[in-house]
């Protein structure tokens, strides 16, 4: 089974104009994200999406694969969908397709191998990495996506709302959905002819497109904290946490 992880990015963001080439000590927020990927050993290819000469130009000078793409997709799974047929390399249909989001900056290696390993044993074709909420901004946050799902790790529900109510009790574990999201390459290709669905419009969560039209997607979890760079002050907050980070040492 092939596993070929890809990178959508643009700069064209609505909250934080330009952030993949905004940087975090020194290093271009796209190219923290590019080589902290490029550090798990299960991946056999790892490549940047871009419609942007600019995101380009800078990961050819630092030696990351990129794929140009149209600058129409409003989804970042169209944009990946786009950067697997150009590639052309005759995937079969449950090779897995790992997209991780342009923003999140502090995704590890680990991260990545706990959603190879779970497509590989449960087969699920979709799959969705769950982060622990530190912060209790975060849970207020409408920038941070919140995730509730079943014991079973199938999802129930993602929004921009703080979910679960902590009315009856404030010591229960809350989850934000992170951009690091495993599809087969069967699965990937019929997602990005879906329509948008009502409530994916009304959240501006791609992901609420898999449960609208009854489809299972699995959620696996992890305890590392993440942060999505959404805003200039995310970007800050991760470069705080990379200063005792460990794996920067070994690429930048």
């Amino acid at each position: 089974m092939k596993k070929i992880c890809i990178i959508p990015a643009r700069m064209g963001s609505s909250r934080f104009p330009g952030k993949p080439l905004a940087k975090a000590l020194d290093v271009p927020l796209i190219v923290h994200i590019a080589k902290r990927c490029a550090l798990s050993t299960n991946l056999d290819y790892v490549a940047v999406a871009t419609c942007d000469q600019e995101i380009q130009e800078v990961c050819v000078s630092y030696n990351i694969p990129v794929i140009m793409t149209s600058h129409t997709h409003e989804r970042c799974t169209d944009r990946v969908s786009e950067s697997i047929n150009k590639l052309n390399l005759k995937l079969q249909d449950e090779d897995l397709i790992l997209m991780v989001q342009g923003d999140e900056i502090l995704v590890t290696p680990e991260m990545l191998d706990t959603v190879i390993k779970d497509y590989q044993q449960k087969k699920v074709p979709v799959i969705n990495l769950l982060s622990k909420i530190y912060n209790p901004q975060d849970f207020e946050d409408p920038n941070v996506v919140k995730v509730v799902a079943s014991p079973s790790q199938n999802a129930l529900y993602f929004s921009r709302a703080p979910i679960p109510s902590t009315y009856r009790n404030q010591n229960v574990t809350i989850y934000q959905q992170t951009g690091v999201i495993g599809f087969s390459r069967l699965f990937l290709e019929e997602f990005s002819k879906l329509p948008q669905t009502p409530l994916e419009k009304v959240e501006s969560i791609d992901m609420l497109r898999v449960l609208e039209n009854g489809l299972p997607l699995r959620v696996v979890h992890t305890m590392h904290e993440t942060v999505a760079v959404d805003t200039p002050y995310d970007l800050e907050r991760a470069s705080n946490i990379l200063l005792t980070d460990e794996l920067i040492k070994l690429y930048a």
